[in-house]
């Protein structure tokens, strides 16, 4: 199992910028595709950014090509997701995902954090 810890949320002004992390502990971080999912106040979650076991692959959203980068550190067990250009309506919870097991996809993830909140003013 993995634990996955959220950090760098807040408050930002539209057109802004924020880099999200997720540091992960216990099994071989390596070893774990890495997703960001974000849960906006009434709506279902939705998947956001992933990366691959490692890291050569990446899948987003179409909501956030183009302004959102994925990325890993296997070597400092940690993922990050870089937005930019962020708009009101990604304004969300923000949650780090992980699974171990094939396919790489956007969706089937095992492990979830805490989450993180961003809030984007316009």
């Amino acid at each position: 199992q993995v634990l996955l810890v959220e950090s760098g949320g807040g408050l930002v002004q539209a057109g802004g910028s924020l880099r999200l992390s997720c540091a992960a502990s216990g099994r071989t971080f390596g070893n774990y595709a890495m997703a960001w999912f974000r849960q906006a106040p009434g709506k279902e979650r939705e998947f956001v950014a992933a990366i691959s076991w490692s890291g050569r692959r990446t899948l987003y959203a179409d909501s956030v090509k183009g302004r959102f980068t994925i990325s890993r550190d296997n070597a400092k067990n940690t993922a990050h997701l870089q937005m930019n250009s962020l708009k009101f309506e990604d304004t969300a919870v923000y949650y780090c995902a992980a699974k171990d097991r094939p396919p790489f996809t956007a969706g089937d993830y095992d492990y979830w954090g805490q989450g993180t909140a961003v809030t984007v003013s316009s």
